[in-house]
């Protein structure tokens, strides 16, 4: 619909459709912020040699960080791979790199510049590059509820456990509120610390912003019940619960959710079962908890990498996580004879993330060897204090 369609009509826009349109720019926002640069055309053969070139200007001064979901065309150009808080810390321990090119997202780019010194500058190659977990979750809304939190008498009880897929205004408040940050691979670990910080049963937790990982860790890992659990939905007064359902969880779960993990669905396992005998079920913890339950192995995405690294060959996999992950490790384990398929039959790549693709890499890069800082991600000082303080919470976790 045009402008003057939607006038004729007298409606108007809202601010989330116009970020989404790229029409909006919102630093705060994980999506939706026009590039200022011109890009190169994608058709350019020969962006290859422009990023090379760039990258090479640069030297010492930049480091690439690539995120496992990202496309192969921007992976070649990564100094190292990985999640996004195992890039985070790479990025703190190159200090001598003036300027640290994060291809992911928004969220991940914070992190790095929360745990990266005052000197070095984090560039996102675009900005609207986001996470639409991470959305789901906004400052005003976690105020908000804590807001019902404590009307219903309970937020003193509740420690709050963010993961890392949060914006830093989400992980400050964690850290403002005595709460930590998990990873999935610590998510485990993260539960028990904060189960422990008060008395026994009477503890809960809030976990922001992915109700799947916290649903599937508390009642997989921790052995809670389905019943334990509860889901407070931001759209809702007072989170669609009432104060004697708040009393009554330990887990009181964001309703937020991975776009891609969340694709993946009990028809999935079961139909790959029947396409492929033997098959083995390997998923990624923010799926559904009914996916979880049917897999043969759960686990986070450095998990699954090294289980397919460990597994025999001749083995059958079916991995349910991000498409471009799952096709790099079908072709890297190929030669093994290890046969990996994707889980779901529709192709499903996360979409925020591909938005870092060639042409942004090589603008970006090729703005820096010039002089121009672009695209900066930069946390504010107090954002940026609290959000290290739940950080390091999760560092000190056993």
């Amino acid at each position: 619909m045009t402008t003057a369609q939607t006038q004729e009509l007298d409606v108007q826009p809202t601010p989330l459709a116009l970020l989404l349109l790229g029409r909006e720019a919102d630093p705060r926002s994980e999506r939706g912020v026009e590039c200022p640069g011109d890009l190169p055309s994608p058709s350019d053969p020969d962006l290859v040699e422009r990023a090379r070139a760039a990258k090479a200007k640069l030297g010492d001064k930049v480091f690439v960080l690539g995120h496992h979901y990202q496309r192969d065309e921007v992976i070649q150009f990564a100094d190292v791979t990985g999640d996004s808080f195992k890039l985070a810390r790479d990025a703190a321990a190159r200090p001598e790199a003036e300027y640290i090119v994060f291809c992911g997202v928004h969220f991940m780019a914070e992190s790095a510049d929360i745990l990266t010194s005052d000197e070095q500058k984090v560039v996102l190659p675009d900005l609207a590059a986001g996470c639409s977990m991470a959305d789901m979750a906004t400052a005003e809304q976690v105020a908000e509820c804590w807001d019902v939190l404590t009307e219903a008498g309970v937020a003193e009880q509740v420690v709050p456990v963010s993961y890392m897929n949060s914006s830093a205004d989400i992980k400050a408040f964690t850290g403002k509120h005595g709460g930590t940050i998990c990873t999935s691979s610590n998510a485990q670990r993260a539960l028990e610390w904060a189960f422990g910080q008060g008395e026994p049963h009477a503890t809960k937790v809030l976990f922001l912003p992915d109700q799947h990982l916290g649903r599937n860790t508390a009642v997989r890992d921790l052995g809670m019940s389905l019943d334990d659990c509860v889901v407070y939905n931001p759209h809702k007064p007072n989170g669609g619960l009432t104060a004697e359902q708040l009393r009554d969880a330990r887990m009181i779960l964001w309703r937020g959710h991975c776009s891609v993990h969340g694709r993946f669905s009990l028809d999935s396992v079961n139909d790959v079962r029947e396409r492929i005998p033997d098959v083995n079920v390997l998923v990624h913890p923010e799926c559904k908890h009914e996916v979880v339950a049917a897999a043969d192995y759960v686990g986070s995405t450095e998990y699954i990498i090294k289980a397919l690294e460990a597994a025999p060959a001749g083995s059958k996999w079916a991995i349910g996580t991000e498409l471009n992950l799952v096709r790099r490790l079908a072709n890297r384990f190929a030669p093994e004879d290890k046969e990996i398929v994707f889980l779901d039959k529709t192709v499903c790549f996360c979409s925020t993330m591909n938005r870092i693709d060639l042409p942004h890499l090589v603008w970006a890069l090729e703005s820096l060897a010039e002089g121009n800082l672009v695209n900066r991600i930069e946390v504010d000082k107090e954002t940026e204090a609290f959000a290290k303080l739940a950080l390091e919470r999760m560092l000190a976790l056993p």
